[in-house]
């Protein structure tokens, strides 16, 4: 990051990848897949050598006609969160990893861009209106109990630039660092100003 070597290709592909989450340990790379058809979700291993990261060979995790999207591992690495269009609405789910079959839904009205706080009781969602909402699990074995979600705060924050995310959570899991909308007007006046120059040739001459 410092710019001390030179960027190389970790993961090779013909269609758009986002390197979205690593597990806690480093060692898996969670990204998802923009293809015509929609969007998927792959892991691949990573390893250090010494000198660069090196990927092995990309591993479906979620390849279906639906869309998903978000992979985020959670704090000990055992769970996966994502969302799918596959109700007919975006909503969050939950599953095991590696991939046991089962799943849990997260989210009630829709909802996108889940993480996790590092308190392993708590996952945050953005709703389709952009509102935060926190909602409580227990996990247990192979088994994880979502809780109801509950509004996090009533102010709405803006709305995320395509696939890129609008918030994160710190570390002790008690704030959130959010992109927020222009709430005057002066602001929003000022934020979308435009100059125009006419005769920019005779300015130069």
């Amino acid at each position: 990051s410092d710019g001390g070597t030179a960027p190389h290709t970790l993961i090779a592909g013909q269609n758009l990848l986002y390197p979205w989450s690593f597990s806690p340990d480093g060692k898996r790379l969670a990204y998802l897949e923009i293809t015509s058809a929609g969007y998927d979700l792959y892991t691949a291993s990573i390893e250090h050598d010494g000198t660069t990261l090196k990927a092995g060979t990309p591993e479906p995790l979620l390849k279906t006609p639906a869309d998903e999207r978000y992979p985020s591992f959670s704090p000990d690495g055992r769970w996966m969160l994502y969302t799918s269009s596959e109700s007919g609405t975006f909503q969050v789910y939950v599953r095991a990893f590696p991939d046991q079959g089962g799943k849990w839904q997260i989210s009630s009205d829709g909802g996108a861009y889940p993480n996790w706080s590092s308190d392993r009781r708590t996952i945050f969602v953005r709703t389709l209106d952009n509102h935060i909402m926190a909602v409580n699990y227990t996990a247990k074995g192979d088994a994880f109990t979502p809780g109801k979600p509950r509004l996090w705060t009533d102010q709405r924050i803006a709305a995320g630039p395509g696939t890129m995310l609008n918030y994160d959570v710190h570390p002790d899991g008690t704030r959130i660092v959010a992109l927020m909308p222009v709430e005057t007007a002066e602001g929003q006046k000022a934020q979308n100003h435009v100059t125009f120059l006419l005769n920019f040739f005779d300015e130069l001459r």
